[in-house]
């Protein structure tokens, strides 16, 4: 099979979170700056929360592919519900439970996509402590997640880029946040991943030679970061925000690995405004560089946070 069509039908595969197909040029799509500021623990303490981000994300590059003019764009609505409770359950850790269910539509040339429809759940449980605090307030906050993501989204064999990636991930993170002040902060969200076997992949069969029977993409590492100041008293905070992913190895056709290993680096302005204890508004944009196999582009997140 021509190995430049073959990347071709799955260069996509990592541009959307949790929409992706699985081969060389092919990490699923993941947390790359959907979080930011303050993300080492809740805003408003223990009780249910419900987040809805607005992502939207324009690529005019495949870096390392020939691909003439190629354009791709996406809009990812993501509906998550948190549950962090007040019971420690493991070294003072106090659990929670995080879900996520992403609607997301595709908008692409040349590469075929199904267009719009549910993506893949995200089920993680998690471990939350409590701030360590100074003279001045809090120091230090931090969760650990064990979260994974479920092939549940509409998936066509037919198309390379679908809302849902027809396999199975384990994804879990530790997050982070460190108080430089009364004002100051940075945070850190640090990913490992892991994809199973998709046995539907979504590419062209070999002309010749042995079928296609199965792809899987190789395990990566990625972050987010972010620094922020308050400007405004409890009410806004600015700063710049970044993420970062690098693939660690490759990834397989029919248990054969194959090169093509994937990196980015992105970063951006942010903003946080907060209508009050419990109701809070993030704004980001990345900007991509140093990127290679996978898309090239500019990213657009809208998060607003609400505690019932």
């Amino acid at each position: 099979m021509n190995r430049c069509a073959l990347r071709l039908a799955v260069c996509l595969a990592a541009l959307l979170l949790f929409a992706a197909p699985a081969h060389a040029y092919d990490q699923p799509a993941v947390n790359l700056g959907f979080t930011s500021f303050l993300d080492g623990g809740p805003p408003a303490g223990p009780g249910f929360y419900f987040t809805e981000y607005l992502q939207y994300y324009r690529a005019t590059t495949l870096k390392d592919l020939p691909v003439p003019s190629p354009k791709v764009e996406a809009f990812v609505s993501l509906n998550q519900l948190i549950y962090q409770s007040d019971q420690p359950v493991l070294f003072d850790g106090k659990w929670g439970l995080d879900v996520i269910l992403p609607i997301v539509h595709l908008e692409s040339r040349p590469i075929p996509n199904s267009g719009t429809g549910i993506g893949d759940l995200l089920v993680g449980p998690y471990l939350q402590w409590d701030p360590i605090m100074g003279d001045q307030g809090p120091l230090f906050m931090h969760r650990l997640e064990l979260q994974t993501i479920y092939p549940t989204g509409k998936y066509d064999r037919e198309k390379a880029l679908n809302p849902g990636s027809n396999h199975f991930s384990f994804n879990p993170y530790w997050a982070g946040t460190l108080f430089l002040g009364p004002q100051a902060s940075t945070s850190f969200r640090l990913h490992y991943l892991w994809n199973d076997r998709n046995s539907r992949p979504n590419v062209p069969p070999p002309e010749s030679g042995e079928a296609l029977r199965h792809t899987q993409a190789g395990q990566a590492v990625h972050a987010n970061f972010a620094a922020d100041y308050e400007v405004l008293p409890r009410q806004l905070r600015l700063g710049i925000n970044g993420y970062w992913l690098r693939q660690i190895s490759d990834s397989k056709v029919n248990g054969e690995s194959v090169s093509g290993r994937e990196r980015v680096f992105a970063i951006g302005p942010g903003a946080l405004y907060s209508f009050s204890p419990q109701t809070h508004l993030f704004a980001n944009i990345y900007v991509e560089t140093a990127v290679r196999n996978r898309p090239e582009g500019e990213r657009y997140v809208l998060r607003l946070v609400h505690r019932f």
